[in-house]
């Protein structure tokens, strides 16, 4: 799937199959998520982004080919993997201390090159950005994950640091918030559920949400929110990405509350102004959350293997890639309930 030009609309073609870096792999791709962030670069808010562009950065499937050096860590074709939609360099600073999701040297496919709307993907530096798939989880499933389902881990359990028994809060209910309602619900908290959608709402209910705030008719969030908590949210994550999720999010916390930006903030919602008095006063933290590395992983697919978390039941749509243009350019309009899932 290719866009010549930004907000035009993309076509299904064939493309040169990409060439194996050095030190990087190719990837035959068996299922890729689309993801807002899809969106947002096709509509020209990602400075990453030149045209003309293959989307695509959640991507499950198998290794296709492994450059030599890259064998030498015991990758070999043949193998089923999924990546971060960070690629980290492995030898910067930030990677050195373990943080690859803030890679200063970063790539992402369907960003910095092109992406997973295809056959086949190249990575760069697979030995520390390919992760094995456990037999449990299939291909569908583990497209979700690079994106959405692995930032809301990250978010909830190492950024928000959730405690059971807490209250959180999550504004908007697309991939990324079910998925941040579900772990979230797993690890014991109370969650509060927030969104303009009654579908989303229904599906954040069958996964955990303890209470549906619905956003839609002129609803005082902050004040609901309140309500439910007895004073105000532990954690709260804007995984929208919008002035007003972001504001209701931090609005809602109780004393020492914890925010996590975990949608992202573009366009006319980049820079935004916030109060910081009751931040001093009652010692707010916000936080940011990009992705999670993959060395982190493990943790997250052990849940997943034993049935702790259950990303499948977050599926929504599959569709070809042609179908996968009209899905993408109707993300203008709002975003589909549940993870839609391509297959090339």
């Amino acid at each position: 799937m290719v866009y010549e030009r930004f907000r035009e609309r993309p076509v299904v073609r064939d493309v040169p199959e990409p060439v194996c870096p050095p030190g990087g792999a190719v990837i035959r791709v068996e299922a890729t998520g689309l993801c807002r962030s899809d969106w947002h670069g096709w509509m020209g808010h990602d400075d990453d982004v030149t045209v003309p562009h293959v989307p695509g950065h959640e991507l499950a499937g198998v290794l296709a080919e492994v450059a030599p050096d890259v064998r030498g860590h015991g990758w070999r074709p043949g193998e089923r993997v999924t990546v971060p939609f960070v690629c980290a360099c492995g030898d910067c600073e930030q990677c050195r201390a373990g943080d690859h999701q803030v890679c200063e040297r970063q790539t992402q496919p369907g960003f910095t090159h092109w992406g997973s709307f295809a056959e086949y993907v190249a990575i760069e530096h697979a030995a520390v950005n390919l992760v094995r798939l456990p037999d449990a989880v299939d291909f569908a499933t583990a497209a979700g994950l690079g994106c959405r389902f692995a930032t809301a881990y990250r978010a909830v359990v190492q950024q928000g640091r959730v405690a059971a028994g807490e209250w959180v809060a999550v504004h908007g209910c697309g991939g990324l918030g079910l998925s941040a309602v579900m772990i979230a619900a797993a690890h014991g908290a109370r969650v509060v559920a927030v969104d303009v959608s009654a579908p989303a709402l229904e599906l954040a209910r069958r996964v955990g949400a303890a209470v549906a705030v619905d956003a839609s008719s002129g609803t005082d969030v902050v004040a609901a929110v309140h309500e439910a908590t007895g004073g105000g949210a532990h954690l709260s994550l804007d995984a929208l990405g919008s002035t007003t999720t972001f504001l209701n999010s931090v609005r809602g916390l109780r004393r020492r509350g914890r925010h996590v930006q975990a949608g992202l903030l573009l366009a006319e919602h980049a820079t935004q102004a916030v109060a910081m008095g009751p931040v001093v006063a009652a010692e707010l933290e916000l936080l940011g959350s990009h992705g999670m590395a993959a060395h982190h992983y493990p943790a997250m697919l052990a849940e997943i293997a034993a049935g702790t978390l259950r990303p499948d039941l977050l599926l929504g749509r599959e569709l070809t890639l042609e179908e996968g243009v009209d899905a993408l350019v109707a993300m203008s309009d709002g975003s589909p309930t549940g993870v839609t899932v391509l297959r090339p």
